[in-house]
């Protein structure tokens, strides 16, 4: 993937198998991240409530050091891992699918589904940096749809950190998405269409070669 502009302090790299110890420091040892590892929309019914956390840390570890085209990406701040997105193709999260309003096209369309940033580095862009970068990821992929699940929180008077895993309303359409519907009073449905005369709304991913972090065996 192309290079990201030194001055940027931020970079965004694809989690692949060196990155896994990264990834893992990320997901951290509390809260939803380190009891779900980016599984919950990829198992439902029983493949979910019949999973533990060491089970959905090793399904996470696998995808990220087995698959052709890796789960998601790191976000890095001055050479530290401070946050994680998930991003696949729709078809790869069987709960997305099923859910009702998230719409059932899945040809190129691909899904982002996850924001984790660490606590000590919000509010500085992490999110917006890793959600640039995504559609990027989608855009080299060959993808020709990116949708969004976030939270408004203009339609709720009160929302955790932990509800905010889907990012917010604001944080997609700064990007450039726009809203399909409203499946319900919180919950957004929002779509980006990859035309390839479109520039990206910023700068790409890194390569993995030429980012920081340093590498870590599976």
């Amino acid at each position: 993937m192309s290079q990201l502009l030194p001055t940027d302090p931020i970079q965004v790299v694809r989690a692949g198998p060196q990155r896994w110890e990264d990834v893992s420091t990320v997901m951290g040892r509390r809260g939803g991240s380190a009891s779900c590892w980016c599984q919950f929309f990829r198992l439902r019914g029983t493949e979910w409530t019949g999973s533990t956390r060491q089970a959905n840390r090793e399904s996470l570890r696998h995808q990220v050091c087995e698959d052709a085209i890796p789960p998601g990406l790191l976000a890095y701040l001055d050479g530290e891992p401070v946050g994680w997105c998930a991003v696949a193709p729709k078809s790869a999260y069987p709960r997305v699918v099923a859910a009702r309003g998230t719409g059932q096209a899945l040809d190129g369309v691909w899904s982002v589904v996850c924001f984790v940033v660490r606590v000590g580095y919000r509010r500085r862009g992490v999110a917006r940096r890793l959600i640039e970068g995504a559609v990027e990821f989608v855009r080299e992929e060959g993808g020709r749809v990116v949708e969004g699940y976030p939270v408004d929180p203009a339609r709720r008077s009160s929302i955790s950190a932990d509800e905010l895993y889907h990012g917010s309303l604001g944080l997609f359409t700064d990007a450039g998405f726009t809203v399909v519907s409203r499946p319900s009073k919180a919950r957004v449905l929002v779509s980006l269409d990859l035309d390839p005369r479109c520039p990206p709304p910023g700068p790409p991913p890194a390569s993995d070669d030429s980012s920081p972090g340093g590498p870590a065996a599976c």
